[in-house]
């Protein structure tokens, strides 16, 4: 923004009226504003209107436009002067009619996959339950038993047998593990995020700031003949930039990072800003790789610079020498980044048009160099023992790209450029993708082309990403993941947000959330075969014995006390062999696990009748208590053997709190008492055999 004649970066809290605010490619609009001047403005403005295009606005001076909502998509020119209102004057001052929100380009409506994954559990829950219950009610009826006993012994035995606290369970468990990751610096924008996250197995990553250390310095300038010197080749790249002249030396806000390193290099000190006259500019955008301006010195003839991607520049030069491609390619093969410029007499001219960019003169080229992090490659080795496969997506040259990869140690699979992707169909381009690790010289929309059939490969596939470029991509792919330091437009479309640029927080966050995932299926494995088990032995008892083998209310109350003791789970340990692959949702897995689980647990219910009754010869009420507390012992303490492979508490110790929920579960299942009138329905420990009819 711009203030006091000083351009700054401030936070947004410290807009105050009469600042001159700049709209930069991918902006959030920061305030209640009005547009000063605006050159091809695109705004996204589905907040407001409910439509998730983008619309092209010529925004005349004067037009107002409201905060948090319109997000800029497009933008020729940088210097975009808006003006802050406040008070009664703003737009968000007076009532507005808001229209429901769709979802934006890129998403579709579809459910999560959690609560979705959820309901294939759930749904065959309750239709098994329906049937069972049907069944149960017609048996005992003919049995000649009373209806209302009947009834609700039935409905009991449907409530039992689904597992009701899955859904609290996997909210318990994804609202911890919000907390764990935010204390591992992830942030996370939706709750569901997190079982995503955990089931990646495929990482689409850019490299810059991720792969190397973001702090990007300007080391050389390499004329391509005698007649350009370093200081001309110099002065012209810092004159094909779209910050202000006479404020870039000041102050780097607003800049893309190789702007600002030319501008902080000491070369760039001698640069005398008022010798010059800007014209017109054509900003950078990720179709035409470049930037161009028109200037003009002291007064003289006007000239045309051009500042962009080698390969882009090239393209519109006239023939250049073969010792200028040869110092190309050994500045790439050094893992370089390089910048093109050329330039061009442009007399009588006063603005400019992208048709204008032909035939140029090659002045020569800027280098730049990013260094590797020096923990990357440990980063790169963590996520690859997790399973994850990782793939670098880059606008850089794909040389410079391979060069990084080979300094961190990466074996590469393989190279996509840009060009490679255009000419694939999808079928090619998908198979070419699986083997592939670099994509170089790739544009957003072929960004978010490899991402979707990444995805139809059958894979869960993150992309990582900062820029304005990679929203499209981060909207694509089964979870975006964007940095604190990222644009706008990336955060907002990203679902996971990393505090540091960071893969190895990044391996953390994958761990907490496989740690998650883990925990629930913990629970809906035992839910279902438990809960199909306990009531299979019902029901069946209640047809082969004379009287019910659990009242209504026991049933209501084992269940109850069991799934109130399996809330500890979402805090429970994890084995460290869990987390080291994807773990996906296998609903015919769980379905096999409860009819086979089930049954079994069923043997030790059998066993428990045979000994009551042939043993103990117990009657009614002292049938229905050992039941009961055989059901709840067992329910509860199975939890440890099934909640690992391997010997438990041995080899396995369960956390402490869920040691303690179960033990305290099972103790108070034993120590329920009937006492006449406050619990007679329970008949455990039932001190008056003579007059309670469930003696009988």
């Amino acid at each position: 923004m711009l203030r006091d004649g000083t351009t700054q970066e401030v936070d947004v809290t410290a807009l105050v009226p009469g600042d001159v605010v700049h709209l930069s490619l991918g902006a959030i609009i920061p305030a209640d504003i009005r547009l000063l001047s605006t050159k091809n403005l695109l705004c996204d403005e589905s907040i407001l209107t409910g439509s998730p295009a983008g619309r092209q606005r010529s925004r005349p001076r004067g037009t107002r436009i409201v905060p948090g909502g319109p997000r800029i998509l497009r933008l020729h020119g940088n210097r975009h002067p808006v003006r802050r209102l406040h008070g009664r004057r703003r737009s968000h001052g007076r009532p507005r009619r808001i229209r429901p929100y769709r979802p934006g380009p890129g998403r579709t409506a579809t459910p999560d996959r959690v609560p979705a994954r959820a309901e294939e559990v759930l749904v065959p829950a309750f239709a098994g339950g329906y049937r069972l219950t049907t069944l149960i009610f017609i048996a005992n009826l003919l049995l000649q038993r009373p209806l209302i006993e009947s009834l609700l012994f039935s409905l009991a035995i449907a409530v039992g047998i689904t597992p009701q606290l899955l859904p609290a369970v996997v909210s318990t468990s994804l609202a911890t593990g919000t907390r764990q990751l935010a204390r591992r610096k992830v942030l996370v924008k939706r709750l569901v995020c997190i079982e995503d996250l955990g089931d990646m197995d495929i990482l689409v990553t850019d490299k810059t700031g991720t792969l190397t250390e973001g702090r990007i310095s300007f080391i050389g300038a390499l004329p391509a003949s005698p007649d350009v010197s370093d200081a001309e080749l110099l002065t012209l790249g810092l004159l094909a930039t779209e910050t202000d002249y006479s404020e870039a030396k000041q102050s780097t806000a607003g800049q893309n990072p190789l702007d600002a390193a030319l501008w902080e290099s000491s070369g760039a000190a001698p640069f005398d800003p008022t010798r010059f006259e800007r014209l017109d500019l054509i900003d950078f955008d990720h179709q035409r790789r470049r930037t161009s301006v028109l200037v003009r010195e002291a007064g003289g003839p006007a000239r045309l610079v051009t500042k962009g991607a080698p390969e882009d520049v090239l393209a519109l030069c006239r023939p250049t020498s073969p010792n200028v491609q040869a110092m190309l390619d050994e500045q790439f093969d050094a893992g370089s980044r390089v910048v093109a410029v050329a330039t061009r007499p442009a007399t009588g001219m006063s603005n400019i048009t992208p048709a204008d960019e032909r035939d140029l003169v090659l002045a020569g080229f800027l280098v730049f160099l990013d260094r590797p992090k020096a923990n990357a490659g440990a980063s790169l080795e963590q996520l690859a023992t997790l399973g994850i496969s990782v793939k670098i997506a880059t606008g850089d040259n794909a040389k410079v790209a391979e060069k990084v990869c080979s300094e961190l140690g990466v074996i590469s699979g393989g190279t996509l450029t840009g060009a490679d992707v255009d000419v694939l169909s999808d079928t090619e381009l998908a198979a070419a993708a699986r083997e592939a690790t670099i994509f170089a010289r790739v544009s957003p929309e072929q960004k978010a082309r490899i991402i979707t059939l990444l995805r139809q490969s059958g894979g869960a596939v993150g992309f990582m990403g900062d820029g304005v470029n990679d929203a499209l991509a981060l909207h694509k792919a089964d979870i975006g993941i964007s940095v604190d330091s990222a644009t706008d437009v990336a955060k907002d479309a990203a679902d996971i947000v990393l505090l540091e640029k960071d893969l190895g927080v990044l391996a953390e966050g994958v761990m907490e959330g496989r740690r998650i995932f883990a925990n629930t299926i913990k629970y809906v494995l035992m839910g279902t075969s438990s809960n199909f088990g306990n009531m299979f032995s019902a029901a069946t008892a209640s047809v082969v014995l004379s009287f019910l083998p659990m009242l209504p209310g026991q049933i209501l109350l084992n269940n109850l006390l069991y799934d109130s003791g399996q809330l500890a789970i979402p805090g429970d340990r994890v084995d460290k062999e869990q987390l080291l692959a994807p773990s996906h949702w296998n609903i015919a897995f769980i379905r096999r696990f409860m009819f086979l689980f089930g049954p079994i647990s069923s043997l030790f219910d059998f066993a428990t009748f045979a000994l009551m009754l042939f043993v103990f010869n117990a009657v009614p009420g002292e049938f229905r208590a050992g039941w009961f507390i055989e059901s709840i012992a067992t329910q509860t303490l199975i939890i440890f053997a099934i909640r690992t492979r391997r010997v438990p508490f041995l080899r396995s110790r369960p956390s402490a709190g869920l040691l303690t929920a179960s033990l305290g579960v099972v103790a108070a299942g034993s120590s329920c008492r009937c006492h006449h009138w406050r619990a007679c329905w329970a008949s455990i420990h039932c001190r008056c055999r003579s007059s309670c009819r469930y003696w009988e």
